[in-house]
């Protein structure tokens, strides 16, 4: 087995339980998802548990990741990678996932170069340091996690008024539907965010 691979394993089983089910070994995961692993190990420096969580199921781990890749990753439409680390961790507070609050807390923080921004949004975006359109962008995805059933016409002219077109508006829904999923699971089966994630973002680099 890869070295990187050893020292991760040896590392999540000695560290506080990462989830109440149990992680398969590296080794015993298809080798598309062990790849997969690796490289997002390669490129932060660690392996968000939520990669290490899903890999005990190789067919709902590829489709998550897919479809949040294509939600998050796109280069289309108006939503900066801040704007949808934004949605996610402003919904993420409202249904009290600590897991994608803190993970998607430090991209946030990452992305947009302000160490204060995801804290201000996951408590109260109306007092955060973010633009009106950012707000209004909020506004609707909270609505979207909270009380979907009542969005109508206004909710939408409303997101027209701050040059969004019904593209943004789609992806605005589909990311807080989705993460509403992640948000019910992590929940659920207890999934801890890595040490990693409360520092990152929050000092410049030198």
């Amino acid at each position: 087995m890869n070295p990187a691979a050893k020292d991760m394993n040896r590392q999540e089983t000695n560290s506080r339980q990462v989830s109440r089910f149990a992680i398969p070994d590296l080794a015993d995961v298809p080798e598309d998802i062990r790849e997969k692993i690796l490289l997002v190990q390669e490129k932060s420096g660690f392996v968000p548990n939520v990669f290490l969580t899903l890999s005990r199921r190789p067919e709902e781990f590829r489709a998550f990741f897919a479809y949040h890749d294509a939600l998050m990753v796109k280069e289309t439409g108006s939503l900066t990678k801040a704007d949808r680390e934004m949605i996610v961790t402003a919904t993420s507070a409202k249904n009290n996932c600590l897991y994608c609050v803190m993970a998607h807390g430090a991209i946030l923080r990452i992305y947009a170069k302000n160490p204060h921004i995801a804290d201000q949004v996951a408590i109260n975006h109306h007092k955060a340091d973010i633009t009106p359109r950012q707000k209004a962008m909020l506004d609707f995805a909270i609505k979207v996690c909270l009380d979907s059933q009542s969005i109508g016409e206004v909710d939408y002219e409303t997101l027209r008024g701050h040059g969004f077109d019904d593209e943004d508006i789609w992806d605005i829904t589909s990311i807080t539907a989705f993460f509403g999923m992640s948000n019910r699971i992590a929940n659920t089966i207890s999934m801890r965010p890595n040490d990693e994630f409360y520092l990152l973002g929050r000092l410049p680099k030198k």
